[in-house]
């Protein structure tokens, strides 16, 4: 073949690619598969969500003999799903009007300028519900960083609470002088309280978990001997009940007493608490301590880091912010304490734990968790008021969350998750407890 002939012959054709996806859709796609911790805690709570969906089902009369129908009729099928979806749509709305806001209400409040104070309370319960929790959260998630754990902040707020109490139901101040001491009052009382095993841990290799455990039945039992065989005690009572605070010491409503929302000037407290975590952990030296003491203890020695120092700061820091807590819920509510104090179900030392852990022991994160355990419980209630369902179904959905963010291997495989963020998963040191 001549080489004209080769010249005009048709050049073959390269091999067609696919075309490349859009920037933003990459970008969108990358942050919705990504294993980031935000990412995870949100499906986490889509999974918790969808397992309450499922216990309100099995749990629900009107529901499970609507299912037993589906073989009779031929439309029994459609009218088991509408009923279902009845049934959790109505638990779930109940949750969010009960616990944030009504859109109704707020829309007639909008347009009306009537009605804020019955339409703002249901987010005026959370946040007084989340105040104390908060701070209390931030503590316990202060000593998780650093690998240990305080398990008792609860009694460490009930003794915050005590002390505080004491200094605002028994001194009399001008409101300038007398709150700040009240607050410092039952800073001092955890911290008084979070330094015996403190001192045991640092000193005698004492197990930390076992000795602030059983801490809390000393404070127990110290609280109701200051409520019954004290002059804390209430003047003219037998019961166990303690002192009222006077009106100088106590967290005014943020909206005044006229608008009859309870939420305080504690949430002004909590708000300086996660700024003062996130600047102690992220910025000041003593966090980084801290950090590299939970990370690696062997490290932290070697760059003559004081482990003994680290272990007795932090639980002064965690059980301050404990009785800050305790003081808080005090001077934020009832204004007096009684024997059941912080005792039961309502040991926000306890939830605290499982909140800092759901906030990954970061301040920011702690903040969001402890209004979405906060919206939980207060929306349960008026789930059950409004739906008959029991409360306790909200106390599954948060262990639910819980459990899926404590596992983000898992979430990652149900959701196919195939990012490169760091973080996805949840670790706490605990080579400190032998140092």
């Amino acid at each position: 073949m001549s080489d004209a002939a080769t010249s005009k012959a048709p050049p073959e054709e390269a091999p067609t690619e696919n075309p490349p996806r859009p920037a933003l859709y990459r970008s969108l796609w990358a942050r919705y598969t990504s294993t980031s911790p935000i990412i995870v805690a949100l499906y986490a709570l889509t999974l918790g969500l969808v397992f309450g969906a499922i216990i309100i089902i099995v749990t629900t009369p009107a529901v499970l003999d609507a299912w037993r129908e589906i073989f009779r009729h031929w439309d029994a099928l459609p009218h088991a799903l509408n009923v279902s979806f009845n049934n959790v749509g109505a638990a779930y709305r109940a949750i969010f009007t009960g616990s944030v806001i009504d859109p109704q209400g707020f829309w007639h409040s909008l347009t009306t300028g009537q009605n804020w104070p019955n339409t703002l309370t249901p987010l005026s319960e959370t946040l007084t519900y989340a105040t104390p929790l908060l701070i209390v959260s931030v503590g316990v998630g202060i000593a998780f960083q650093t690998g240990l754990f305080n398990i008792g902040a609860n009694g460490q707020a009930v003794i915050g609470g005590v002390a505080g109490t004491v200094v605002g139901s028994m001194v009399r101040l001008p409101t300038f002088i007398h709150l700040p001491m009240a607050l410092v009052g039952g800073i001092l009382g955890g911290m008084l309280c979070a330094a015996v095993p403190g001192l045991l841990k640092a000193y005698t290799g004492a197990h930390e978990v076992i000795v602030t455990l059983m801490f809390n039945y000393v404070t127990y039992a110290f609280l109701l001997y200051a409520v019954l065989s004290t002059p804390f005690q209430q003047p003219g009572q037998q019961n166990d009940i303690g002192r009222t605070l006077y009106p100088s010491a106590i967290l005014a409503p943020l909206f005044g007493t006229k608008s009859g929302l309870r939420v305080s000037y504690g949430v002004v407290v909590a708000g300086a608490v996660v700024l003062f975590a996130w600047w102690l952990l992220d910025r000041s030296s003593l966090g980084f301590d801290f950090r590299v003491t939970g990370a690696n203890p062997s490290a932290a020695r070697a760059s003559g880091i004081s482990a003994k120092s680290v272990i007795v700061i932090v639980f002064l820091i965690s059980g301050g912010l404990a009785g800050l807590a305790g003081f808080v819920q005090v001077a934020s509510t009832t204004h007096y304490i009684d024997g059941g104090f912080l005792i039961g179900n309502a040991g926000i030392g306890f939830t605290a734990i499982t909140v800092a852990l759901l906030g990954r022991n970061r301040p920011v994160g702690i903040l969001w968790a402890s209004l979405l355990f906060a919206a939980l419980s207060v929306g349960g209630r008026n789930m059950q008021a409004a739906t008959g369902i029991p409360l306790d179904l909200a106390t599954v959905i948060q262990s639910a969350v819980v459990l899926f963010v404590a596992t983000p291997i898992l979430v990652k495989e149900i959701f196919h998750l195939r990012g490169t963020s760091q973080a996805s998963t949840l670790k706490i040191s605990t080579n400190v407890w032998g140092s």
